[in-house]
């Protein structure tokens, strides 16, 4: 699935009108989807639906499906800030059936918050994609009201009104659903922070935009999902022996960070490596033994703290150069000089490709321009904490600008970054980004990023590119969470059973 921006749906649009397909005609389609999405929740006709418009075509869709669920239920359109001043709007208000209550709030909000806070059903249709700024005092009054009614099932059309389209950023507050319908495709703000938090359910409807102008327009991503529709994993050989699946070196863990190589490795043999060697301070290689017994170990020198040793940056290279396929760096490593040093010099000298996680990161404070010294390509994990430390700026602009920090040092740095929380955001060396919609907040424990850089270099060393490997350790990742989920719940279940579900 596509995430497309305001001003492309907007050229969407006028590119159907070309080929014959009026506004009307999509407001008609797309007021019918509102009333069917409705229906759903509709139990019998003494269900109360308050439909609360706007000003714009937004209002006009509310109008087509006030008309249309009129035979089903009791309907009310509350104007939220006066009549529609839209032409086509206003044709569809004018033509309302005499059944449904109309009032309009800047006259009347007495009546109408009553009839808000009584609403079995209430749709959001004030504001659309072009909305921009703060609420309107009347309107943000209407939308209090509206958030106030916890039993009412709450529906957003479009765009939740008070949500800024485009960034995500809400000035003062929004309406609060637990639907939103979006039409065409995703909008940014379905992904992005902090509306990620008010979009509710999501689902994306079909207002009848040709195939032809989707397949060609621009887009800000794509989601994880298309990618590997359109990209499928390709089968095994049946003759296939483990130096056909790839050998992948670990370098990680340290002295009371043992937990955490050993959750990378058995994600990565989960994952399919055909081969996996990890490398590791001696001191943890017997609780690490007993526990991933199908891999082979290289138990390493290490500092008086219980971190490899910059030392072994010989052993840990001949092992790189001659018998593996990818490294993962950083998962439980720790950070001192010894491990700072040894991750500029793999950067800097590795012949093959590398996920870099956790520690390996925090190794690259005050010395990220070695990235620009990766002689094989690169993937970057970092949670927005780790971003922030990165580029020297707080976790809330990381939040804020998710999409732009992620593209932005991807392209500058010719890195893969894959930036870590709900709907993680993928972006290549090219500008090609992705988000993902796999995954819930049950994942949100240590150990769950661990996981995640096992599986992704655990595909890297079976041949997969940078980008493939991203995508679909993310988007399998999230999936993996999501059984989980089913089988325990996001409270109890743990980034250990998350390896238990991973199935490619």
């Amino acid at each position: 699935m596509l995430v497309i921006e305001s001003r492309e749906i907007k050229n969407i649009e006028n590119l159907a009108a070309g080929q014959g397909i009026p506004v009307s005609s999509l407001m008609e389609r797309a007021g019918k989807n509102v009333a069917d999405f409705a229906s759903k929740f509709i139990k019998d006709k003494s269900a109360k639906v308050c439909i609360v418009c706007g000003t714009g075509n937004n209002g006009g869709d509310g109008f087509v499906a006030a008309g249309i669920l009129a035979d089903k239920c009791k309907v009310a359109v509350i104007l939220a800030d006066g009549f529609p001043r839209s032409l086509l709007a206003s044709n569809y208000f004018n033509i309302l059936p005499h059944s449904v209550i109309m009032n309009d709030f800047t006259e009347n909000n007495v009546k109408s918050s009553e009839i808000i806070k009584t609403a079995d059903i209430i749709i959001d249709c004030i504001y659309g994609i072009g909305f921009k700024g703060a609420l309107k005092t009347n309107v943000a009054e209407v939308i209090t009201y509206c958030n106030q009614n916890k039993k009412a099932v709450k529906i957003a059309i479009d765009v939740p009104s008070g949500i800024m389209c485009d960034s995500g950023a809400i000035v003062s507050d929004c309406f609060h659903p637990d639907y939103t319908l979006s039409f065409t495709s995703l909008k940014p703000y379905h992904v992005l922070y902090p509306s990620i938090d008010y979009c509710g359910e999501v689902a994306v409807s079909d207002v009848g935009i040709p195939k032809n102008i989707l397949d060609t327009c621009a887009y800000m991503m794509r989601t994880t999902d298309e990618f590997i529709e359109k990209n499928p994993l390709r089968q095994r050989k049946k003759s296939a022996h483990k130096g056909n699946n790839g050998t992948l070196l670990a370098v990680c863990g340290s002295y009371g960070m043992a937990g955490a190589a050993m959750l990378a490795g058995e994600a990565a043999l989960r994952s399919g490596v055909g081969l996996l060697k990890i490398a590791l301070p001696r001191s943890i290689y017997n609780i690490a033994a007993q526990r991933l017994t199908e891999s082979v170990f290289l138990p390493l020198e290490q500092t008086p703290d219980g971190k490899i040793s910059a030392r072994e940056f010989q052993q840990i290279f001949f092992e790189l150069s001659n018998s593996a396929d990818a490294m993962l760096l950083g998962c439980g490593m720790g950070v001192n000089n010894d491990t700072r040093q040894l991750t500029a010099m793999l950067i800097q000298n590795s012949p093959k490709p590398m996920v870099i996680d956790a520690d390996g990161l925090n190794c690259l404070l005050g010395n990220i321009e070695v990235l620009r010294m990766a002689v094989s390509p690169v993937i970057i994990t970092p949670h927005p904490k780790e971003m922030a430390r990165l580029i020297n700026s707080d976790v809330n602009t990381i939040q804020a600008y998710r999409y732009d920090v992620a593209k932005d040092f991807a392209m500058e740095y010719r890195v893969t970054v894959v930036l870590k929380g709900a709907d993680t955001i993928i972006a290549t060396p090219d500008g090609s980004v992705y988000v993902n919609l796999t995954g819930n907040n049950g994942m949100a424990k240590g150990g769950s990023g661990d996981v995640l850089a096992g599986m992704m270099s655990s595909l890297l060393a079976q041949g997969l590119t940078t980008e493939q490997a991203a995508v679909y350790a993310v988007y399998h990742h999230g999936l993996a969470g999501d059984k989980c989920r089913e089988k325990m719940s996001a409270r109890t279940m743990l980034p250990s059973d998350i390896i238990k579900e991973i199935d490619f």
